[in-house]
This record gives structure tokens, C-alpha cells and sequence, in this order.
């Protein structure tokens, strides 16, 4: 029995053959439409989630399979002060595969070493979001045809946002890739991630603080939120907050096949007018996040690809 807890959890060879997997579920999807008949997913939603838990209950229930579950710590047992450990246990009675989001950094470890189910990290605090660094996986890859040789621009909270460090952590075991980190000074990236990861694996990278500037050079661009409360002084922020709002000027700066993807909810930092531009992929994204759920569930259950 296996868990998806990390991105590496998976060698890039079992990434190539899932991202395969969800690729032909996008292109042949009825054909996926009862292979978990009978099969039960439990969401187990310690705090709230609009896209992540849709889209497991979506990816089971399009896989002809049934979904149970709860959506926030208040209406589960862990308002009694239930441990995670019981209600894993509990919950691996009634069901087949359990997809966790716990606000605590390692519960879904937690889960998977009392579970006899397999476990899904659908956000455990700020440390790892493994189904959403799938999705950007088959994102970037269903765009560009492939995983190696691009430069990739990431912006905005680079030191906060898990689902920046998740895809750093994965996308430097392909080769030919190159970074460049778009932040200011107060949302740089971890010292860990820069030193352990990009320099440990010979990475090449550079950081900014000026998006226009970068825009030029970059196959994919990766926007993330750069929130208010991270910095010291308003001051801050005001001076610097309109550097990071993606808008059509902008995007004028960059190459005619260069895509704009955001992990979402988003706040300000694309402006709505981006959408309609056929380089604005991060609706494709979501959508991408259900055939990568999908392809994960069948993995995990060991259910056979139909013919």
C-alpha cells in the first residue's frame, strides 16, 4: 500500500507514467467512468477548501466511485478532540482511499502511518500540497509538450507559499531547467530552498524584484499572491504591490507562447482583463487537477487502465 504525502514521494519515472495516465483520461474520459464502481474516497477537510475538495469528489465520482466525508473540523469528532490517529482509523472502515487538508505541517504522515487506507496530503499547513504540484506538473507539461529545457519565472510570496517550494522540489530532477524568482526583498525565497535544492542539485537561478524586467525570458510564469500581512509596514507594500499585478501591459512584454499559471484563489495580483488571453492557463489548470486526481486515485487503488 502506498501514500502520496510529497511530490517526491514519486520517482520522475512514476510522475511520467501518471501525468501518461491522466493525459489519457483527459482525451478518453468515458471510457474511465466505472472503474471504481463500489470503490469510497473520504475527504477528510480539517479546514475549509473550495477547489481541492471539489475536485477529489469530482475525480472519484467521474471514476463511477462514491464519496464520504466532512468539510471542516467542526463537524467532525475532532471538535470532541479526537486524535487524527482515530479517526484515520476509524475512517479506514468505511472507506477505500482518504484525501486529508489538516492545518498542522506532518498530520497527514501522521495518518498514513495509522491508516490502513491509502492517504492522500491534500494540504498539511504550510508544507506540502503534492496533488496541486501534480496538477501543475500535467499543466506545464500538456502546454509545452514536455518537462525539461524552460526557464520558469516564479512571483509573488516565494516565502510563504508551499505550493512555490513543492514545484521547485519537483521540476529540478528534470533536466535543462532554469528559475528565475521574482519577490521582494521581504518574500524571497527560504534560504533552505535556495541552498538545499537549487544549489544542491546545480540548478541555475536568478532573483528579481522587478516582474517587467523578467518577463521577456520566461516559458511558463507562475504568479502567486503577495499578501499584505507579510510585511512589516503598509509603506511597504504600497511602494510595492502594483510591481506584482500581472495586467495586458505586461503581459505585451512576453513571448506569444509563454503561460500564465496560478495554483488559486487569487486576489488581485492577475487582473480579470488576463483571462481572455489564449496564454492565461490557469482555469486549464484546474481543470488538469481533476484527471491528475483521478490518475492518483486509480494508482493508489492499483485499478487497471481499461482497454
Amino acid at each position: 500500500m502506498r501514500h502520496m504525502l510529497n511530490p517526491l514521494d514519486f520517482s520522475v519515472e512514476e510522475i511520467d507514467r501518471l501525468l501518461s495516465l491522466a493525459s489519457d483520461i483527459e482525451h478518453n474520459l468515458p471510457k474511465y467512468a466505472h472503474v471504481c464502481d463500489g470503490k469510497k474516497l473520504a475527504t477528510l477537510f480539517y479546514e475549509p477548501s473550495t477547489r481541492t475538495r471539489l475536485s477529489f469528489e469530482s475525480a472519484m465520482l467521474s471514476l463511477g466511485g462514491s464519496v464520504l466525508g466532512f468539510s471542516s473540523a467542526d463537524s467532525s469528532s475532532a471538535a470532541k478532540g479526537e486524535s487524527v490517529s482515530d479517526t484515520i482509523r476509524t475512517i479506514s472502515c468505511y472507506a477505500d482511499i482518504a484525501a486529508m487538508r489538516h492545518p498542522k505541517e506532518g498530520s497527514a504522515l501522521v495518518a498514513s502511518q495509522a491508516s490502513s487506507i491509502p492517504v492522500i496530503n491534500a494540504g498539511d499547513g504550510g508544507h506540502q500540497h503534492p496533488t496541486q504540484t501534480l496538477t501543475d506538473l500535467m499543466t506545464i507539461r500538456s502546454l509545452n509538450g514536455k518537462l525539461n529545457n524552460m526557464t520558469i519565472g516564479l512571483c509573488g510570496d516565494l516565502k510563504f507559499g508551499r505550493t512555490v517550494h513543492s514545484l521547485i522540489n519537483a521540476m529540478v530532477r528534470y533536466p535543462d531547467i532554469r528559475f528565475v524568482l521574482i519577490a521582494p526583498d521581504e518574500l524571497r525565497i527560504p534560504s533552505y530552498i535556495r541552498e538545499d535544492v537549487l544549489k544542491a542539485n546545480k540548478v541555475e537561478f536568478k532573483e528579481v524584484n522587478n516582474l517587467d524586467e523578467a518577463m521577456p525570458e520566461l516559458d511558463i510564469l507562475y504568479m502567486t499572491r503577495v499578501q499584505k500581512e507579510r510585511f512589516f509596514n503598509e509603506e511597504d507594500y504600497i511602494r510595492l504591490k502594483d510591481c506584482y499585478i500581472l495586467d495586458k501591459k505586461k503581459m505585451k512584454l512576453a513571448r506569444e507562447n509563454m503561460y500564465v499559471l496560478h495554483p488559486l484563489p487569487r486576489v488581485n495580483e492577475i487582473s480579470t482583463e488576463v483571462d481572455s488571453d489564449p496564454r492565461a492557463a490557469y482555469f486549464k489548470q484546474v481543470q488538469y487537477g481533476v484527471y491528475v486526481r483521478m490518475a492518483l486515485i486509480m494508482t493508489l487503488l492499483e485499478v487497471e487502465k481499461p482497454c
